[in-house]
């Protein structure tokens, strides 16, 4: 949003300063973009005389000038046509940076003749394209400030121009009213009231308006009247200024008005010639297919539901979006019909995206104008165009209603305190919300039409605290209890989070922060892809769904890497992953990625690839520093991502606590990723917290007594695993078995089967084992294992 100084003062009585202004918009919440001050590059230019001028001895069109300074006569030659003696100039000394010319002066030799400076003209101050002669003034004193001369004389040539940024719950900041507002209410001046002036209509408008009562929802009002016998032309110069001044190019006095009260007062209007309109104008969704040539000379294919404005033979307009070129004005035209209406935000936000038109008007409608102004703008609009272009007005036509945005919330001075931490008194409250337009009644504030943001009492307090300036807050710490310790900020799971952040950060994995968001079918890979977890509006093709699982992220973060040359990758994630779209099946997983090898090279031969039990010995140490149980049991229970036979769940009967392995080739394929890769999966939530909640650990159990071992070989199938045997052979003796681990393996036996040798550590706790204990004990984990594998003791 663009805007001059004294347009502002069009609207705010004010003494503030630019800065003062400049900086209490900033506060407000109306950031200021840019500030283009033109005084600010006039600061060093001076005014002087000229006392005597000549021809230069050796140019015809050079004149040598004696020119009265404040520091004295000095001697300058010129080119200009006007240079002459007894005029009074602009004068930039050596030393002066001359901005419409980008050039620091300094004392020349100008064919021969040395010269203390320039006198300016208008274009090398750039203060217009005028480039004929040099600036010759009326009057002025030698030595007065240039910028002086022009704010008594001539303010219109250095108004600041000030560039806002308007937030998009903020629509009543598009009209130069609207930010007058703002600054009266913070106290930097007096808002100016907006005439209500109606304009009687002399005739019945020979042009009606309906709506198609299909679209009442997207056209609520639409309203316009005729003014016949107008005159067309350039627009005056006040208001050609106002609009270069922001950037925008006068075409003629009718157009230029629509632009007027577009920024003015943020009343979108529209403006037919009246006479290339057949009959009456009905607005209607478009059907598929139809077109329409535009006002910026481009031929659009509408979208089907589209709200256009048709006559009896053709489109008119893009309702809020853009007019038609068929009817729009031009300097011929003599009869108008001016339109101003309210259309539905979404409905034009619709259509200007499906067309990809940015336009004023689809700007400020599809962000919410004030509805109840509609009469009131074509009201003024109409006396404007009479006051600039004559002409006779018709009655107003109307169609629909205005919608009734009347509401109300209840405003609590208390909650400033509770939701901002500013201490207003309540007077000053209420003033505040009055000087923004609301309507007090006892504790109910009802909100102005044309602040549709303003949807629950915390907006009230946020106007309120707004108006203040939060810059009044005060960093205060927060309460701390008199005595003892206390209680815990993080919840237990975060703690856990915490401690498995740390120790794969401490195993030599890297973190990475990926999109909790992938496409369809990699999501499918992992088993997600479903409908309850689609996102509805996805900010890309390859983020339509809730990841199922933190392998996807990290599989396409290793494959991106090597693409670039790194092919050994160590990387962890921890985060939510989405089984459902409930909050309940949602959780927190730490997942670890493993590719290539365990090392760099050397001449040792320690460089390795990456296998399951690198990743095996990860997940359990993870396990470990989140307070898992020491003892559970591998199953192979796996998901379809995870290599069958080389991977496995770290579990407590069914519920599993890690995943652990290779992951699949054909994922692998599918993501570009060369293998080998590894990986480990920690279900945080599902490792079982202590039965005590005690902060200090038990104290360390250890045996004194000898513990024994025995080794068994068992003869048994090949397809028999050997945590079979194991998990068997220590469920024999729970008490007084303390591990059982493989240590050999020997294949190719007659028919086919294999051996598998374990040992079992015994750990006595009261007294030291007899050879009959020993035996006793040996003998039930032969009998186990038997009886679960089908096999034998090997002799």
């Amino acid at each position: 949003m663009k805007f001059t100084l004294s347009w502002l003062k069009e609207h705010l009585d004010t003494n503030a300063t630019l800065d003062q202004i400049t900086d209490t918009l900033t506060d407000l919440g109306l950031e200021v973009e840019e500030v283009v001050d033109p005084a600010a590059k006039l600061q060093s230019f001076t005014l002087a005389r000229v006392e005597h001028a000549e021809q230069h001895p050796d140019a015809d069109r050079l004149r040598v000038c004696r020119v009265m300074t404040d520091e004295g006569e000095k001697q300058i030659v010129c080119g200009a046509p006007n240079a002459r003696a007894g005029i009074t100039v602009v004068l930039a000394k050596p030393g002066d940076y001359v901005p419409g010319i980008d050039t620091t002066l300094g004392v020349g030799k100008i064919r021969g003749v040395e010269s203390h400076g320039m006198m300016a003209s208008e274009r090398e101050l750039e203060l217009s394209e005028e480039h004929d002669g040099i600036i010759e003034l009326p009057s002025g004193e030698v030595g007065q400030k240039f910028v002086d001369w022009l704010a008594q004389n001539a303010p219109e040539k250095i108004d600041p121009m000030i560039h806002i940024k308007i937030t998009p719950n903020r629509p009543d900041a598009l009209g130069v009213h609207g930010i007058a507002r703002d600054l009266a209410a913070r106290g930097l001046g007096r808002l100016k009231p907006v005439s209500t002036a109606q304009v009687e209509g002399k005739f019945d408008s020979p042009i009606k308006v309906t709506i198609d009562p299909g679209i009442a929802d997207k056209v609520p009002f639409f309203s316009g009247r005729v003014v016949r016998g107008v005159k067309n032309g350039p627009s005056p110069d006040w208001l050609q200024k106002r609009l270069r001044a922001i950037g925008l190019r006068p075409i003629n006095a009718l157009v230029d008005i629509t632009n007027f009260f577009t920024y003015d007062l943020n009343r979108p209007l529209h403006v037919f010639d009246a006479a290339k309109v057949t009959g009456d104008l009905n607005l209607r969704a478009a059907q598929a297919g139809e077109t329409i040539v535009a006002l910026d000379d481009k031929t659009y294919s509408l979208p089907e539901g589209a709200v256009v404005i048709t006559d009896a033979n053709t489109i008119e307009s893009i309702a809020g979006v853009m007019g038609g070129a068929a009817s729009g004005s031009q300097d011929d035209t003599t009869d108008v019909f001016i339109e101003a209406a309210y259309f539905d935000p979404i409905s034009v936000a619709a259509t200007g995206r499906a067309l990809k038109i940015n336009s004023d008007a689809r700007y400020r409608f599809e962000r919410g104008i004030d509805p109840a102004f509609t009469l009131q703008g074509l009201e003024l609009a109409t006396q404007m165009v009479i006051d600039l272009c004559g002409g006779e007005p018709s009655s107003v036509v109307t169609a629909g209603e205005i919608p009734n945005t009347d509401r109300a919330y209840r405003l609590d001075p208390a909650r400033t305190q509770s939701l901002v931490g500013l201490d207003i008194p309540a007077d000053t409250q209420r003033a505040s919300l009055e000087a923004l337009g609301f309507r007090l009644e006892g504790d109910m504030a009802h909100v102005p039409s044309w602040r549709p943001d303003v949807l629950g009492d915390a907006d009230l307090i946020e106007e309120i605290a707004r108006i203040a300036s939060l810059t009044k807050l005060e960093g205060k710490p927060l309460p701390r209890p008199q005595a003892g310790v206390p209680k815990p900020i993080l919840t237990p799971l975060q703690v856990r989070e915490t401690a498995a952040r740390r120790q794969a950060a401490g195993l030599g994995y890297n973190e990475c922060v990926t999109y909790s968001f992938i496409d369809e079918a990699v999501a499918r890979l992992f088993g997600g892809g479903s409908d309850a977890v689609r996102v509805e509006n996805p900010i890309s093709s390859e983020m339509t769904h809730l990841r199922p699982d933190l392998l996807p992220g990290l599989l396409t973060a290793a494959a991106r890497n090597q693409s670039r040359g790194f092919m050994d990758l160590a990387l962890f994630e921890i985060g939510p992953v989405f089984v459902g779209g409930e909050p309940a099946e949602q959780a927190t997983q730490i997942t670890g990625l493993l590719v290539g090898h365990n090392a760099p090279r050397d001449p040792f031969g320690s460089r390795r690839r990456v296998d399951l039990y690198d990743a095996k010995a990860d997940a359990e140490a993870v396990l470990s520093a989140i307070g898992a149980p020491t003892k559970s049991q591998i199953n192979r229970k796996l998901e379809a991502w995870w290599h069958p036979g080389r991977a496995g769940n770290i579990a407590l009967g069914p519920n599993v606590l890690a995943t652990f392995g290779e992951v699949h080739p054909k994922v692998l394929r599918e993501l570009d990723v060369k293998g080998p890769a590894v990986a480990f999966t920690v279900r945080i939530a599902n490792v079982p917290f202590p039965k005590t909640k005690s902060a200090s650990r038990p104290a360390l159990d250890i045996s004194e007594l000898q513990a024994v071992e025995r080794d068994f070989a068992f003869v048994v199938d090949p397809r028999v695993e050997a945590l079979t045997i194991v998990n068997a052979a220590q469920g024999a003796d729970k008490a007084m078995i303390e591990t059982v681990t493989v240590f050999d393996q020997f294949t190719g036996l007659e028919g086919g089967k294999k051996s598998i040798a374990i040992t079992a550590r015994l750990q006595p706790r009261d007294k030291t084992l007899t050879d009959a204990e020993i035996e006793a004990v040996s003998q039930k984990i032969i009998e186990k294992v038997e009886k679960a594998t089908g096999g034998k003791l090997r002799t």
